[in-house]
């Protein structure tokens, strides 16, 4: 564990950030897109669904 830091001697920390921050805002992306296919968490119909009944 003493060692760990050599790890960024191979790795250029930048790339690695800027391909952490682009596979998270893809994987919410894709989780969102999942969530809004099904009936029970589609927020969207939801709220459609509540505000028409008003």
């Amino acid at each position: 564990m003493q060692k760990f830091y050599k790890i960024w001697l191979v790795f250029d920390p930048r790339r690695v950030f800027v391909a952490q921050g682009v596979f998270l805002f893809l994987l919410a992306a894709m989780i969102h897109l999942v969530l809004l296919s099904t009936d029970r968490y589609n927020w969207f119909d939801i709220a459609a669904e509540k505000y028409a009944t008003e």
